[in-house]
């Protein structure tokens, strides 16, 4: 493809001609792949799923005041590494994008709407991003914190009209036979939970592809064959817990772990390679008001970036890309009599509110909801706000994505504010403009506002896909 061409295409979002550059990219997506010719080799495309600007700074004040130290993110900013950029999130219907519309921009250049992978609202499939790298002769994968066929690995990865069809997706994988893929979800790949009774898990390793499910097995991946590492059942363990769980630090990897595995499996290709990692349950952290998750798996996300970058300092042709794919219920340090110890009182978190909501029985005292936060949290609620939480538990229910049990996560984050001086917007996605950095190369010809559809041809021009 002509540069002129690429640059039209830039002409066209500009002026929001969404049916045209969505055409347009269809067409793009049937054009034979170019050898590469860009100085950017390999790709690290990292995103913090839900994360508001909010997230990002209380994540960067809690290191700073427990540990003395910044976040490796904000550390770019305040040493100038990085470039930075606002970046929009709108889906092709809502100012108010989903992971996967989100991610779809990404990974096929075009806009979707919300819930689906890829396809457009007319029906058109995109090929995937990493589709067309692995095409071209680069080793591609995904590692996340929640299900790896989950809405942002899979907007990379495959096309499908929902996100829903997680089942479909671990399919499309056995099929794609990616070079790494690692993360979360195994009844999607189990014999016990999937519909259909089939055992992912055997096919992928007889199609060739080492299996983990523990972190002991990922760390004896051997290079040079593709791996998948499915850990846990949904989403891994939120960060706060994983760290005062012995068991889970021995079976269950970090993200920064997961992230330093997979750069190992794929840098041994020598064409370059494409990596996206993502922090998936910040965003699940942020829809239930959940502070402890939400910053700590931010740190966790934080730990992946320093990962990254010290790979990159390393390795000159690597482009490291930072960001997230919308805001999630805007949360903030918001002023109080006494602001900086309310805060500080997170430092000393073990566990999340998830954990504490999960052990309270409707047959309990106020005391011990009492006990057990203080547990947790270190800090003592009322025997009033006590109470009132456990009204909550008379009538639970058992249907919902991300709070099944209708646990009262809206309340609890609500009282919690009384201690922490922590507020939150809501309970869901923003129409925010979301952080954009980069560090390495390609860097620098970042402009300082970008749409998000825009990321898709920047990657394949910079690594010489799209001349």
């Amino acid at each position: 493809m002509k540069r002129r061409d690429f640059l039209n295409i830039g002409a066209l979002t500009a002026v929001g001609g969404a049916f045209s550059v969505n055409a347009l990219a269809g067409e793009m997506s049937k054009q034979p792949l170019i050898a590469p010719k860009g100085k950017t080799k390999n790709i690290i495309f990292m995103v913090s799923d839900g994360m508001s600007h909010g997230t990002l700074n209380m994540a960067d004040l809690l290191l700073q005041r427990k540990e003395g130290r910044s976040s490796n993110w904000i550390g770019l900013y305040r040493e100038q590494k990085a470039r930075r950029a606002y970046m929009d999130t709108a889906s092709a219907n809502s100012m108010v994008t989903d992971s996967a519309a989100g991610s779809s921009s990404w990974g096929g250049g075009v806009r979707v709407n919300n819930g689906a992978l890829n396809v457009g609202p007319d029906g058109i499939a995109y090929k995937p991003i990493l589709q067309k790298f692995k095409e071209g002769g680069k080793a591609v994968g995904c590692v996340t914190t929640v299900p790896i066929t989950h809405a942002t690995p899979a907007g990379f990865c495959v096309s499908t009209k929902s996100r829903g069809s997680q089942e479909e997706i671990a399919n499309m994988y056995l099929d794609l036979k990616f070079d790494v893929m690692m993360g979360g979800g195994t009844e999607f790949f189990s014999a016990e939970k999937r519909k259909d009774g089939r055992d992912l898990f055997v096919e992928f390793a007889k199609n060739g592809i080492q299996v983990a499910r523990t972190k002991i097995e990922m760390q004896n991946f051997k290079t040079g064959t593709p791996v998948l590492g499915v850990f846990y059942e949904d989403g891994l363990p939120y960060a706060l817990d994983h760290a005062s769980d012995s068991n889970l630090i021995a079976t269950i990897p970090t993200l920064a772990e997961m992230t330093r595995k997979a750069i190992e499996q794929l840098s041994k290709n020598p064409d370059g390679f494409v990596l996206q990692v993502e922090g998936g349950k910040v965003d699940w952290a942020a829809h239930a008001n959940d502070l402890g998750a939400l910053v700590y798996d931010q740190v966790a996300f934080d730990e992946a970036v320093g990962v990254a970058i010290a790979f990159a300092e390393k390795n000159e042709d690597t482009l490291v890309v930072i960001t997230t794919d919308h805001g999630n219920a805007s949360p903030g340090l918001i002023k109080s009599s006494k602001v900086d110890e309310s805060f500080d009182r997170v430092q000393k978190f073990k566990y999340t509110n998830e954990w504490v909501l999960n052990g309270i029985r409707k047959t309990d005292t106020p005391k011990q909801v009492i006990d057990r936060l203080f547990e947790a949290q270190g800090y003592a609620i009322s025997t009033d706000e006590a109470a009132e939480l456990l009204t909550h538990y008379s009538d639970l229910g058992n249907e919902g994505i991300y709070n099944a049990y209708k646990l009262p996560f809206k309340r609890l984050g609500q009282i919690q504010q009384n201690y922490t001086s922590v507020g939150w917007s809501g309970m869901d996605h923003t129409s925010e403009f979301v952080e954009l950095a980069m560090f390495g190369a390609g860097s620098e010809s970042l402009p300082t506002f970008v749409k998000n559809i825009d990321m898709h041809n920047f990657m394949l021009k910079h690594t010489g896909f799209l001349g």
